[in-house]
């Protein structure tokens, strides 16, 4: 009878036992069917089914249809995306010595670590079969030496023609002939969800392709820095470090867009990446071509986004536009008529809803051109037809001038917050220092230039006018953003 009682026990136990387990199992299968997040591997077994992701695709039997065949666009651009190596110098840096009067007189003087050599690497997109390349100009701004490197693997070295600090564009050339190019294609007609592959040079891994989608168009990220027009092309397509001034190209194999920038926060692809529009990079580098720099018209007005709180004052029933917050005096704008608190809605016909798009509609035009601005004032529409003129005020072209470009230098107003800041009412700051009469006598990035040859600058116009007028020596009086001042003499003899 014991004997009985107890293997019933034992039964009863064992049962007990089981249904638990089979419990316990059941939940983490249960559990673990709702997480896509992990995916762990799985040994081969012959006897075991073939494991596949767990995302549901809505349609069992889904075929290569389905997605574009990028392939032509793949191979055909592919040739014409080259490899950009290029070698330069990092400025050197001083220490103060510590004496405000003996800088005073002679400027800062103390510890100089020699200039160190600097390489880096990116990627470029052919554009005429002699040789035309056009690539990001922070690839190339600080390079001494460039090389070019095909995808057939022969090597040039290479000049840089011109660059365009606003919209980050760089033209260089190398002596060649009959060489793959890409078409440009309309960035215009381009749409949100439609499929582009980016093709470049990543961590020097020559050659990459990589697809995805358009996800958004006119991005402003603020990467570019003031007096920038930034009208990106955003798009989920893998944009790694090495993959600058690479391209960004169609179903049908046409350049829409140079790879510039990513959103990250690790320094590598983490889901979004950004191209200048082909619409962009066409005219800057017809211009480089043509000028040697851009002939960008000016409307001559200060914008920003119309906001719910500029609409509900303005009496507006949606937010379509860019508001006017200032008319800049003797501009064309204002001898068209634009006036403060207009809302500028079409630019040629062509709808404008943000501050990069109205930007990059304009950026299309050269001084002297004729465009059409349509716009709301006190509820009613109205037409102007604006003159563009150019940074100095005229419809004239600009030249660049010989002697400034021996400066190596770029440059860039102040704005009001620097001069508030160093209690100072002009200047003109430096923004890069490149080979030239600048890295020669030691000026740095972030120098403000106060005078040149005792004459008070607020521009590079400014500063022009007084090279044009020496033929020795340019004598420069400023301060560092740091506060500290510094005076140069420059040699400007060849």
């Amino acid at each position: 009878m014991k004997t009985a009682i107890k293997n019933r026990v034992i039964i009863f136990s064992i049962a007990l036992l089981s249904s638990i387990t089979g419990a316990v199992t059941v939940a983490i299968i249960t559990n673990n069917s709702n997480s896509t997040e992990y995916i762990t591997p799985v040994q081969e077994n012959q006897n075991r089914a073939t494991a596949s992701f767990a995302s549901y695709t809505g349609n069992s039997q889904l075929t290569s249809t389905s997605y574009p065949d990028l392939t032509h666009a793949a191979e055909h651009s592919v040739n014409a995306v080259v490899h950009v190596k290029t070698t330069g110098t990092r400025s050197g840096r001083s220490q103060s010595s510590g004496h405000p009067l003996f800088e005073y007189f002679f400027g800062p003087r103390g510890y100089y670590q020699e200039p160190q050599p600097v390489r880096s690497a990116g990627s470029g997109v052919i554009i005429s079969e002699d040789g035309f390349i056009v690539t990001n100009n922070h690839v190339v701004e600080n390079a001494d030496e460039i090389e070019i490197t095909l995808n057939d693997k022969r090597s040039f070295n290479a000049i840089k023609v011109g660059a365009d600090r606003s919209t980050d564009l760089a033209l260089l050339k190398i002596e060649a002939s009959d060489l793959p190019v890409i078409k440009y294609g309309n960035s215009d007609n381009l749409r949100i969800g439609e499929w582009v592959i980016a093709v470049g040079n990543p961590f020097n891994l020559n050659s990459t392709v990589t697809a995805g989608i358009v996800s958004a168009k006119s991005r402003n990220i603020q990467i570019l820095g003031e007096m920038s027009i930034e009208a990106f092309i955003q798009t989920d397509a893998a944009v790694n470090p090495g993959n600058s001034g690479g391209a960004l190209v169609n179903s049908k194999g046409e350049l829409i867009g140079i790879n510039t920038a990513i959103a990250s926060r690790t320094g590598s692809f983490s889901g979004y990446s950004f191209a200048i529009p082909s619409s962009i990079v066409e005219k800057v580098i017809e211009d480089l071509m043509e000028f040697g720099e851009v002939q960008r018209g000016v409307l001559g007005v200060n914008i920003r986004e119309l906001t719910n709180n500029i609409a509900d004052e303005l009496n507006l029933d949606n937010l379509n536009g860019v508001y006017v917050a200032e008319v800049i005096e003797q501009s064309g704008a204002e001898s068209a008529g634009i006036k403060p608190q207009d809302v500028i809605v079409a630019v040629n016909g062509e709808s404008v809803n943000s501050v990069p798009r109205l930007q990059e509609r304009i950026s299309r035009h050269r001084p002297g051109d004729n465009v059409q601005i349509e716009l709301i004032r006190d509820g009613k529409s109205k037409h102007f037809t604006v003159t563009l003129r150019n940074i100095h005020g005229t419809t004239d072209l600009v030249s660049s001038s010989d002697k400034i470009q021996k400066l190596g230098a770029t440059f860039e107003p102040l704005t009001d917050e620097e001069k508030q800041r160093l209690r100072i009412r002009n200047g003109l700051k430096v923004t890069s220092v490149n080979r030239g009469k600048f890295r020669d006598v030691g000026i740095q990035e972030g120098y403000i230039i106060r005078q040149a040859n005792r004459v008070p600058v607020n521009s590079e116009d400014d500063l022009n006018k007084v090279l044009e007028m020496i033929d020795g020596g340019l004598f420069l009086s400023g301060v560092y953003l740091n506060g500290q001042a510094a005076y140069y003499a420059v040699n400007m003899e060849n």
